[in-house]
């Protein structure tokens, strides 16, 4: 198909994720032109299109993230505080969390971070500063040397091709699209203890197929006395019946796993321990006025609908829409099987009332409009971060390795879930870390930088570097280096390998409120 249009910006972000927003702002905010696009119709990736309230680490509320991070969670607070109905209760705190959820300190419906991006773009969108296009999809790149010239993205709505001309390409694609199609080297799945003397590596030769489980998430409200069961899957019976070798259990059940000990655990939807539905609970209704909303609103992201049975990445473009397809499927009889079929603690089967929230996502079928991808395509890097880098096993003064090129800070465990390999959780302690620029530059390519989960890290500690605040700060990151090599008319390598020039980037980063080390805390 011929080209129809012909776009040029100092700075082009492909893909519209956390890292994606957060680069283009970066950018933005340094005077920079730039275009952002995104696949799906919503900005935000796994906060709002994949439809995962954030999962930080215990300090957020004090330190640990970067300025705007913190605007974009205030920003979320402000909105409901200016926009809803709250109690005065929940109007008087500081630290309102909309959905009272267990896994976070801000549960929160995807529309509204969607709200709160949208206004931290506007200013720069409404300039012309920023162009975002949503609906479109890299589909090639020319490439000369290690010199990205322009990529090709097509509108998903009407076909038409758009080719986009820039200085700096920033790979913010929750699969890491963009480094199969310019050549930029890169590794997946699982890396040996041969290649990395890592303890939780795997043994013998490396599993590059072997990636993380993802997950089709979906929104649920509870309506008592009414029944909202849904249509029987199409795959209803097969993962009615599934039982993985490593499971506990069938996977439709209240039987799942403790992660970090890999023992049996039981469940329950509205328990008052183990309770699913608090679990990640993003309204509760107890925060807003009576009447106002006639049930909690939570979302269905569990151990029950991890999909493991085959990778998405670096397949034939059937076999990922098959694989797809059937993580949608075991998604829909997930939610089938608690209408239907769910052991209850009265003694009778399933929660009729259950009510798939379509709206809430911004589907047709209800699925959020991308799976939740946990592990992306990762640079070969000028620096790897390592388990002995930053695992509180592997560390016996408490401390993770220090790096003199940080470019922010992250806190997570080290947190795998069950993968495509068939391999179970890993789940181990994790120091506060930093993160590398080195881990940002590529071994080769000179103008393209990663921006999300696509850094130089591996399978292991991909597992800490990728929750909401991490690929914020690393997209951050990656826009103001964007920004300043071209400024300083320097190669990111030369910024990371200049020791002057180096800390002039790292203060201008400290002016822009990134954080670069940790005060003295405790692993998580």
């Amino acid at each position: 198909m011929d080209t129809n249009l012909e776009i040029r910006s100092d700075v082009a972000v492909i893909g519209g994720g956390l890292g994606g927003c957060a680069a283009a702002l970066a950018a933005a905010k340094a005077g920079k032109t730039v275009v952002m696009t995104e696949e799906t119709s919503w900005i935000g990736g796994q906060l709002t299109s994949q439809a995962v309230p954030p999962d930080e680490h215990p300090w957020i509320e004090k330190f640990g993230c970067t300025r705007t991070y913190r605007e974009l969670r205030e920003g979320i607070r402000d909105y409901y505080r200016r926009r809803f109905p709250l109690t005065e209760a929940a109007r008087r705190k500081w630290n309102l969390n909309p959905g009272n959820g267990l896994v976070s300190r801000l549960c929160h419906e995807p529309r509204t971070a969607l709200a709160v991006l949208h206004e931290m773009l506007a200013p720069y969108i409404h300039s012309g500063q920023l162009s975002l296009l949503t609906g479109r999809k890299p589909v090639r790149a020319e490439v000369q040397g290690d010199v990205i010239n322009r990529v090709t993205v097509r509108n998903m709505g009407t076909g038409l091709e758009e080719t986009i001309h820039a200085s700096y390409f920033l790979d913010a694609t929750e699969c890491g699209d963009l480094l199969p199609m310019t050549g930029t080297e890169y590794v997946t799945g699982s890396e040996s203890k041969s290649q990395t003397g890592e303890p939780h590596a795997v043994d013998g030769d490396p599993l590059p197929m072997d990636m993380q489980a993802y997950t089709y998430c979906f929104a649920l409200d509870y309506r008592e006395g009414e029944d909202h069961t849904i249509e029987r899957p199409r795959e209803y019976d097969f993962w009615a019946s599934y039982k993985a070798d490593f499971w506990p259990g069938k996977l439709l059940s209240w039987v799942g796993c403790r992660p970090s000990t890999l023992e049996p655990r039981e469940f329950g939807l509205f328990t008052e321990t183990s309770s699913l539905w608090r679990y990640r609970r993003i309204l509760d209704k107890t925060n807003f006025i009576e009447g106002t909303f006639s049930s909690d609103i939570t979302i269905v992201n569990w151990q029950q609908n991890d999909y493991w049975l085959g990778p998405i990445i670096d397949v034939s473009e059937e076999e990922r829409d098959r694989h797809l397809e059937s993580a949608k499927q075991l998604s829909l009889s997930l939610l089938y099987w608690l209408q239907t079929e769910a052991p209850r603690p009265d003694g009778n089967k399933g929660y009729p009332g259950l009510r798939l929230r379509k709206d809430v996502v911004g589907t047709e079928d209800g699925m959020a409009m991308y799976p939740y991808v946990r592990e992306s395509r990762r640079i070969k890097a000028e620096f790897t971060v390592l388990e002995q880098h930053v695992s509180a096993e592997a560390r016996p003064d408490g401390k993770a390795e220090s790096f003199d090129d940080s470019v922010g800070v992250g806190c997570y465990r080290i947190d795998l879930h069950p993968s495509t390999g068939n391999r179970h959780y890993i789940d181990i302690s994790c120091l506060p870390f930093q993160i590398p620029l080195g881990s940002l530059i590529p071994v080769r390519m000179r103008n393209l930088l990663p921006a999300c989960k696509n850094i130089g890290v591996t399978h292991i500690t991909n597992g800490c570097y990728r929750l909401h605040p991490v690929e914020w700060n690393i997209g951050e990151a990656a826009g103001y280096m964007a920004s300043f090599c071209i400024d300083q008319n320097r190669r990111p390598t030369e910024v990371r390998n200049d020791r002057s020039v180096l800390k002039q980037f790292q203060q201008l980063l400290t002016n822009e409120g990134v954080e670069l080390s940790w005060p003295e805390i405790k692993s998580m």
